[in-house]
């Protein structure tokens, strides 16, 4: 399993993208460049999965520190 590394925030904004980016895919899929739409796949996968792999490969996590 993938280590969680996307925090509440960062997972909302990522949904939210790829359902609007999605959605004008959906709404406009006939033009040019319409295919571009569908990398609105990776943030909203990514944000389904709380974890990204690109943050894995930096490093990086937006998720909150556990207290002890």
């Amino acid at each position: 399993m993938l280590k969680k590394n996307v925090g509440s925030i960062d997972r909302a904004l990522r949904i939210i993208l790829g359902v609007a980016l999605l959605a004008g895919y959906a709404m406009n899929n006939d033009g040019a460049y319409s295919w571009l739409y569908l990398i609105g796949i990776i943030p909203l996968a990514t944000g389904l999965m709380s974890s990204c792999p690109l943050y894995s490969i930096l490093g990086l996590s937006t998720c909150p520190l556990k207290k002890n």
